[in-house]
């Protein structure tokens, strides 16, 4: 696509970056196929090929609208586009430097600003998120419904392992996910005690800037990574790899290399972390069979995986859960149009909840097609927004290998 980018950013690490992007793109249009939005709006500019057409305008020159921003709000950025593309267009990095223009240019509502600036303030402090949660989930019964559906009960961490062994790996805490979840993390590191590696956490570590950088606060993002690569610098002799039990964690902080290449202080630091980074998923094949010895005969109900966006598009994992799951035991199944999100997307599902339960919806009528007894998934996000509309139980991969290794309690 030929493009004439406006000064105000031609020559610009962001606008080399756009300009390499959009002349990556052909308008093919089988993005359009596999884009929620556009599947369910039906409107051109409510899928990736009129969204590039919008942002390519505002680089431009071209003055953008309330309208140009709700048509980029209204992106998941699920990044199923980038799967979809036979060009490699990075739709994911252009379409943060898209919004990040308009949201200078185009002022919201007051509504609208304190709801985000309450989001990307509050969500990414876990200090400040764990007692509320705790308080919310306390008066969960007097809150509106829409409240409640983010206060899934939270099963109880269990004990953390005390052994120490040579082979050491470092988790990120993370934000929500200790308040909302901590059961993830200690069954991650009762997994990896089983099989010979002990589990470390930075204290300091949090976030991991997704939710600013993702709400248009990019420079408040960034100074959430440079705060989590400083609380990890100390342990990076130590470890072999830093692991992330959240996906949507994960594909940002294998991002960390880019995102911070042009800054001095950070950037060969930020290289660094991105390299050690793993998702569990790409951590645990290694000790598939050293899994299933230990688990012989404890062979699970049907489950169906539900893979998150940020592993399957984000991240390019596919197969890798499935495959340790069946490794142990599992009987583990993919629903209809698995490639599709389940409407989570961060901070999507609050913001515009009408689309992500629509889209939640049609993922857990696929999942209960399957017959499965279980739902397991790989992302916070994802296991709390399916959990808001189904009875069935759903919880992370980990959980259910954690499960598995339990000792039998005598008959």
């Amino acid at each position: 696509m030929q493009t004439n980018l406006a000064d105000f950013i031609k020559g610009t690490p962001d606008g080399d970056e756009a300009e390499a992007i959009l002349r990556a793109c052909v308008h093919c249009g089988f993005c359009t196929a596999t884009c929620p939005t556009y599947q369910l709006l039906g409107d051109e500019l409510d899928g990736p090929r009129g969204r590039i057409y919008l942002i390519k305008q505002v680089l431009e020159g071209a003055e953008p609208t309330r309208k140009t921003q709700l048509h980029l709000d209204r992106c998941l950025t699920c990044r199923n586009c980038e799967s979809t593309c036979p060009s490699g267009v990075k739709y994911g990095r252009l379409a943060d430097i898209g919004r990040r223009v308009v949201e200078e240019r185009v002022p919201r509502t007051l509504k609208n600003r304190i709801k985000r600036a309450t989001l990307k303030e509050f969500l990414p402090r876990a200090g400040l998120f764990k007692p509320a949660f705790r308080a919310g989930s306390a008066l969960r019964a007097l809150l509106p419904k829409d409240l409640q559906d983010k206060l899934q009960p939270a099963r109880a961490a269990g004990r953390w392992p005390t052994r120490t062994h040579a082979r050491k790996m470092l988790v990120l805490e993370g934000c929500v996910q200790p308040a909302m979840a901590p059961s993830i993390n200690a069954a991650t590191a009762r997994v990896l005690d089983a099989v010979g590696v002990q589990l470390l956490v930075a204290p300091q570590a949090g976030c991991c800037g997704a939710v600013r950088y993702h709400m248009n606060d990019q420079a408040g993002g960034l100074d959430d990574m440079r705060r989590n690569i400083d609380a990890w610098w100390p342990y990076i002799e130590q470890v072999e790899a830093i692991v992330m039990t959240a996906s949507g964690c994960g594909v940002t902080v294998k991002e960390y290399g880019h995102l911070l290449a042009h800054d001095p202080h950070y950037a060969a630091k930020a290289a660094r972390i991105s390299l050690l980074t793993r998702d569990l998923s790409e951590i645990l094949p290694q000790f598939e069979a050293q899994l299933a010895l230990q688990m012989a005969g404890k062979g699970a109900q049907r489950v169906a995986f539900h893979p998150p966006c940020t592993l399957q598009h984000g991240q390019q994992i596919r197969g890798k859960v499935e495959g340790v799951l069946r490794a142990v035991g599992v009987d583990v199944v993919l629903c209809l149009d698995s490639h599709l999100c389940c409407g989570s997307a961060g901070t999507y599902s609050v913001l515009h909840p009408e689309i992500a339960h629509e889209l939640r919806d049609r993922k857990l009528a696929n999942l209960a097609a399957t017959g499965a007894g279980e739902i397991v998934s790989a992302n916070i996000g994802c296991v709390t927004h399916l959990q808001s509309g189904t009875a069935t139980p759903v919880t992370h991969w980990i959980e259910l290998v954690d499960r598995m290794l339990a000792p039998v309690a005598p008959g």
